[in-house]
């Protein structure tokens, strides 16, 4: 019986992760992560740089999505949401875009580092469960990363939304890596170390 109960949770939680991910990926704004690419595009053509940020678990996602970009042809720089306005700010300048995620787009921390970035000529892009948060509503170009549930009896420790957040800026850096052209050749100049490295430098 308790084996049959813990087998049950799991399979709860595949099916409704599965579900909501379809639901969110059918959803997505082409439109939207275009003009998050042009944003971008214009910005790197002016000198400016990217930056990603989040307050929590979003903050994880936002060093992953740094080294992504990275490591696909747009240099991008992880900003502690905290230490922002402690200082870290510093690191953003004027036409420099930030990449801002939060699910709720409503959490204070995030709300002040927002406001101090946008004051200091920041272009904001955000990345938000919540179509009319402050977040959304404070930036210059929104990418919904919305789901309804997270998949387990709480549906409040992000599992869903934090893979909603992953994907929609992974397509992101997808329409960038191909408006750039990179190719392996290029690709393996940011990541030689590895299996993955190796695997590119056997090829060329």
């Amino acid at each position: 019986m308790i084996r049959q109960q813990r087998d049950q949770v799991l399979l709860n939680f595949f099916e409704t992760t599965t579900e909501e991910l379809t639901r969110f990926i059918q959803g997505i704004s082409v439109e939207q992560l275009f003009k998050a690419k042009e944003l971008i595009l214009k910005s790197e053509k002016n000198g400016g740089r990217v930056h990603v940020t989040g307050i929590g678990k979003p903050g994880h996602v936002a060093e992953y999505i740094a080294s992504l970009f990275s490591s696909t042809g747009t240099p991008a720089y992880f900003l502690d949401g905290t230490e922002a306005i402690h200082g870290s700010a510093g690191q953003v300048r004027e036409e420099d875009i930030v990449l801002s995620i939060s699910n709720s787009g409503e959490t204070e921390e995030l709300k002040k580092t927002v406001r101090t970035l946008k004051n200091n000529g920041a272009k904001i892009i955000s990345v938000t469960g919540k179509k009319n948060s402050w977040l959304s509503k404070n930036s210059d170009c929104f990418l919904f990363a919305g789901v309804e549930k997270e998949g387990d009896s709480l549906n409040k420790p992000p599992r869903a939304s934090i893979l909603a957040e992953v994907v929609i800026l992974q397509s992101l850096s997808i329409v960038l890596q191909e408006e750039k052209g990179l190719t392996n050749k290029e690709y393996v100049k940011w990541h030689p170390g590895g299996a993955l490295g190796k695997s590119i430098s056997k090829n060329e």
